[in-house]
């Protein structure tokens, strides 16, 4: 049986990552309960735990740091009394949003899904882990009308399609975090007129051979 605890600590080494050992642990039950649910709801069609470490908590770890330098220089989301939410569209098993929530504690989380049983399983991972910023939404992004400083997404459709269903839960100022693997230049041309891509950062995901980038966007000044 691999020891995953110390997987995970390997790799949060490799991402100069320093988690507090509740945070770590909170990290192995998020692991334990993907693969229960999984089990029963097909959440990933990753089944094996070390491929689950990889593939999936450390690919959610691997923003972790690129977004905490992010909104250091976002206005106004360092604000103690209001603080910075994020919204992870089309969240599945709560991939990175719940990773987000687990790491950054100071972020409000919002996991969207329009699978009723993805955004459950959230609730259950809020609940189990007693993670007071973390919340799952059962509902089509375009339908909401709260606002998001943040709004992430992990192999959600195209950049075009992300940006235009989400734009109405856009806070001014926003941004969105996109992850991809390798760069999309027929997305980015693809973008409309209103958005544009400001920074693009490369990954590298401990124990996963394959390319990883993180696009960030937001609205153009004439938007």
């Amino acid at each position: 049986m691999p020891d995953l605890g110390a997987a995970l600590r390997h790799g949060l080494a490799a991402l100069s990552l320093s988690l507090s050992p509740t945070q770590i642990e909170d990290l192995l039950r998020y692991l334990t309960l993907i693969q229960k649910w999984t089990r029963v709801y097909n959440l990933t069609s990753v089944r094996e735990p070390e491929q689950m470490l990889t593939h999936h908590l450390l690919d959610s770890l691997a923003v972790i740091e690129p977004l905490r330098r992010q909104l250091a220089t976002l206005p106004g989301s360092a604000q103690p009394l209001q603080p910075t939410r994020l919204l992870d569209v089309g969240s599945g098993a709560g991939l990175p949003g719940v990773v987000i929530a687990i790491c950054c504690p100071s972020i409000s989380v919002d996991c969207v899904d329009s699978v009723a049983k993805k955004a459950a399983f959230v609730q259950q991972v809020a609940a189990s882990l007693r993670l007071a910023n973390l919340r799952g939404v059962h509902a089509r992004v375009e339908g909401l009308r709260e606002k998001y400083q943040v709004i992430s997404a992990r192999a959600f459709s195209s950049l075009s399609e992300l940006t235009t269903l989400s734009s109405s839960a856009m806070a001014d100022p926003g941004i969105w975090l996109a992850m991809k693997g390798a760069y999309p230049a027929d997305e980015v041309v693809a973008l409309p007129r209103s958005v544009q891509v400001f920074h693009v950062e490369q990954l590298v995901v401990p124990g996963l051979d394959a390319r990883r980038c993180i696009l960030w966007l937001r609205r153009t000044a004439a938007a």
